[in-house]
């Protein structure tokens, strides 16, 4: 399964593909989380490959059973494909009416807008699989102001502030998409 991204008045050297992870992309995904600022924003480590194929086994179980979507996100880069994000949906569940979206996006990607243009591919293709779905959420800690923006760009509207709940340490924002 690939979904394409074309924006319009955006370059094709600039289009996106959201695929299924898969056992390839173990060495893109440990570089990636040697970021500092993505591990600070997310919950489960990868420092080595031990830790990258539990995080793609665990990628993979998720899509069997159905509860959760991730994609790896590549952008044309002149040796090929390169890994620039991962979206992901998340608690969905058949003909369930709400379901919420994450992201993150690799440092050497980050500024050119290749969250929101993924997190809205995503959107749609939540939207197109599952006809009870009415609402995404995209949810992030008040701290966090880059995700903040990527939901305004998403066409994402903030709803309400969320108290601090684990593993979360500080409030967060609520911003949803509905169907239509």
């Amino acid at each position: 399964m690939l979904i394409e991204l074309r924006a319009p008045a955006v370059s094709p050297a600039r289009d996106l593909a959201l695929r299924p992870w898969c056992a390839d992309d173990l060495d893109a995904l440990v570089d990636a989380y040697r970021d500092p600022v993505l591990r600070r924003w997310t919950r489960l480590p990868v420092t080595n490959a031990a830790e990258a194929r539990q995080w793609l086994d665990r990628v993979r179980r998720d899509w069997d059973d159905g509860s959760r979507y991730s994609f790896a996100v590549l952008q044309d880069d002149p040796d090929g494909p390169r890994l620039v994000a991962n979206v992901v949906l998340k608690n969905a569940t058949p003909d369930g009416p709400t379901a919420e979206v994450g992201y993150w996006t690799a440092v050497w990607a980050r500024g050119r807008g290749i969250a929101p243009r993924a997190v809205v591919a995503l959107s749609g293709w939540a939207f197109d699989r599952s006809p009870g779905l009415t609402r995404l959420d995209l949810m992030h800690q008040v701290d966090n102001v880059a995700s903040c923006r990527v939901a305004q760009k998403s066409g994402y509207i903030f709803q309400e502030g969320l108290p601090a709940r684990p593993p979360f340490p500080l409030d967060g924002h609520r911003h949803s998409l509905t169907a239509g």
